[in-house]
């Protein structure tokens, strides 16, 4: 029985007898660095459960990112169209080529970029667009792919918190010209750090195992025809996934249950909005997500922030906006979606492990610290609130 003593932190890996069994088979083989029978098997997997043609293995996936954008010639004068929320390495990806993030908002109904905004973006410099699918909901890789292909640019996603998600049946992964993904500690199945690429042009792939690793010719040692990077993942990184991906299934169900949980026992409270869902996508159950009260509300997100940490659950607030940043910043961008949403949207604690009973008692947490904010659990909110408000203020 959880007390009130008890903390939840906002994510914890899902790690078993297997992973350890897989790392210490890779550890005692010697190959522990970037070479070993674990990163091909790793990529073959990768490639497979995405329905892609190639996968390349990478140290994180901020690298795979860059990996993808230098892989494609992407340079200084070029342009990338990005969403403005989104986590600060896709953006970082395209200036680390010398090219220039354009952010443009994203749509109210999946909080991915809004395909219309990306057609109004493009310009004579534009290359390519980084799609992200945050929190784990696919992007309108449709829309997109119409739109790239009538321009002739590089359709990228950036899947780093949607492994397992689908959108029409199809797996992310195999959407766009190339989809990136992490497996940070916090993600869906991870290796400490670590990420990877999945594509369907052989040709690309070739070029991005090229870069990785340092750029040496995979047919003449020490020659290297290319300014590369060392971006390998190593063989201990690759067997911890390949015992992840062996669970991958176990643990997406058991993380949709957990945000399942919460969105059935929040359901009736009027502060907070779930994640929305298009039709047609099964999300990756990445991170439970919430808007914390009326639009353009400043202070109640941090509010609950706030007395969640007092009652010992850990939560994180949505990302600053990519435009709002030192050093992406552009006053400007006009994305008030964005804004909006990085205001007020809060993720609850999300992890494999996390039972029922504990699900039902960090609800119970965010009620109570709904209650300390000032308003009823239950009351009435936004436009209602005030119309009554006013109804009270006429009364007297």
């Amino acid at each position: 029985m959880t007390g009130p003593t008890d903390r939840f932190p906002v994510a914890r890996p899902s790690l078993t007898e297997l992973e350890e069994r897989y790392v210490v088979d890779a550890l005692r083989s010697g190959w522990i660095s970037s070479q070993g029978p674990y990163l091909a098997e790793f990529e073959r997997r990768l490639a497979s459960r995405c329905a892609a043609a190639a996968a390349a293995a990478t140290s994180n996936g901020t690298v795979a990112l860059h990996l993808v954008l230098a892989a494609a010639g992407i340079g200084p004068g070029d342009e990338v169209v990005v969403p403005a929320l989104t986590y600060v390495a896709t953006a970082n990806a395209v200036a680390y080529c010398g090219a220039r993030a354009v952010c443009v908002d994203v749509l109210p109904q999946t909080w991915c970029v809004d395909p219309a905004a990306v057609r109004a973006a493009i310009g004579p410099r534009t290359r390519a667009v980084v799609a992200v699918d945050l929190y784990g909901h696919p992007a309108d890789y449709p829309a997109l792919r119409a739109l790239c292909d009538r321009h002739g640019l590089l359709l990228v996603a950036d899947a780093a918190e949607s492994f397992g998600a689908t959108l029409d049946g199809r797996p992310v992964g195999g959407l766009a010209d190339a989809t990136t993904f992490s497996f940070f500690g916090n993600k869906v199945i991870t290796s400490g750090e670590g990420g990877g690429v999945t594509t369907s042009d052989p040709a690309f792939a070739d070029r991005m195992r090229l870069l990785r690793n340092q750029g040496m010719d995979p047919r003449r040692r020490y020659y290297f025809p290319v300014l590369g990077y060392n971006y390998r993942m190593t063989n201990l990184c690759a067997a911890l996934l390949c015992a992840q991906l062996d669970r991958a299934d176990e643990i997406i169900a058991r993380r949709e249950r957990v945000i399942a949980g919460y969105e059935e026992q929040l359901a009736d409270e009027p502060e907070l909005a779930r994640q929305p869902v298009a039709p047609g996508v099964r999300r990756a159950p990445w991170m439970a997500a919430f808007l914390v009260g009326a639009e353009t509300d400043p202070t109640s997100r941090d509010a609950l922030a706030r007395g969640l940490d007092r009652l010992g659950v850990d939560s994180r607030p949505f990302f600053v906006p990519i435009p709002d940043l030192p050093a992406h910043h552009d006053p400007a961008a006009n994305c008030p979606v964005a804004a909006d949403l990085s205001r007020r949207g809060i993720n609850l604690p999300t992890y494999a492990e996390l039972a029922e009973a504990e699900v039902k008692t960090v609800a119970e947490r965010v009620r109570t610290a709904l209650r300390a904010i000032g308003r009823p659990v239950g009351a009435p909110y936004g436009p209602a609130a005030a119309a009554g408000s006013r109804r009270s203020r006429r009364a007297r």
